[in-house]
């Protein structure tokens, strides 16, 4: 009897997705407060790992806060086209699907995000060349505030850029911390609450705070490409090295504040306008704080012993969107939750 290679390569294939679903790794979701609790996932064959040793790989997760209660595919790197993600001079995409920038000003601070139990700020830096009246920003730094707790992870300071160096620098209760260099290397707080990945061997990580948010960075420099097209007029010993950056919550309350925290408000009316080719907001007096590590803006609501009312809490998690279509790369309206 002849079997057609066709036959064949059916057969093989069938093998091999029972070989790759056999060493997927399953996963769970620990949230007490998710639809999912307990339940198990087996992760997809397309990213059966949630740790790839591939830093290009897909990595597998789970969307604690759908009631699909399924493992799906993504990632590791800021999606800047993407719910939650704050990049470039900085370009922001809210919890509302809709595309803002924030300038603020050069070497000042602002919270991003400042809900009972979760304080996110923000370091720009920048320059204004001769002529120009408002800055150009980047931001260099984040600082979180978390129980009674400080972390932050800002981008060093470089004249040219070099990919085999590694250009992020990290503290913990304001000490220094040192993650060492290589795809997967980790640190974990004492307490557990929270835990830093590195998603390649350099300049790139994923922050973990459970049941609280996730927060993938990646640094880069401005590059000549958007220092001709923009006219930024960077000088030569400074390639202006900045964060990327992507989050993900869980759980804001709805009183959430901060420059991208009050875009997940449920009842928000973004000012930005749609249409337009900057759509700018401001804020700037309510959201600047004194430090990278304080929390005392004007609109600030954390407290260190801050609990988040259960009845007050949002099940939502807008950073995994997948918005697809040609919206994404528009102005205004990018997507809807």
């Amino acid at each position: 009897m002849k079997v057609s290679s066709s036959s064949l390569l059916i057969t093989l294939l069938i093998l091999i997705s029972v070989l790759v679903q056999t060493n997927a790794e399953t996963l769970t979701c620990t949230s007490r407060r998710s639809p999912c609790f307990l339940k198990k996932m087996t992760c997809p064959a397309q990213c059966p790992s949630r740790s790839p040793k591939d830093p290009t790989a897909k990595v597998c997760y789970i969307d604690c806060n759908s009631p699909i209660c399924k493992t799906q595919c993504k990632n590791h790197k800021p999606n800047c086209s993407g719910t939650g993600a704050a990049c470039l001079d900085p370009r922001f995409i809210g919890g509302d699907g809709i595309v803002f920038y924030f300038h603020g000003k050069s070497n000042e601070h602002y919270t991003l995000v400042s809900d009972f139990n979760l304080q996110i700020n923000s370091r720009f830096i920048g320059l204004r060349p001769e002529g120009r009246t408002r800055d150009y920003t980047w931001i260099q730094a984040l600082g979180f505030l978390f129980d009674s707790q400080t972390f932050s992870l800002e981008a060093t300071k470089a004249a040219t850029w070099d990919d085999e160096i590694d250009h992020l620098k990290f503290t913990s209760n304001r000490e220094e911390l040192v993650i060492p260099e290589g795809h997967l290397s980790s640190w974990q707080s004492l307490e557990s609450n929270l835990r830093v990945e590195r998603t390649s061997n350099k300049n790139s990580v994923i922050i973990t705070l459970p049941d609280v948010a996730e927060i993938s960075v990646n640094v880069v420099p401005v590059t000549k490409e958007d220092n001709r097209i923009h006219n930024y007029q960077i000088p030569s010993d400074d390639c202006f090295a900045h964060l990327e950056v992507q989050f993900r919550f869980y759980g804001l309350s709805s009183k959430v504040e901060g420059v991208l925290g009050r875009t997940y408000q449920p009842d928000f009316k973004n000012p930005a306008k749609p249409g337009v080719a900057m759509p700018i907001v401001g804020g700037e007096d309510k959201y600047r704080t004194t430090s990278l590590l304080s929390a005392n803006c004007k609109s600030c609501i954390f407290s260190p012993a801050g609990v988040l009312d259960q009845k007050d809490a949002l099940v939502m998690d807008y950073g995994t969107l997948d918005c697809t279509g040609s919206a994404i790369s528009g102005n205004g309206i990018v997507c809807r939750k």
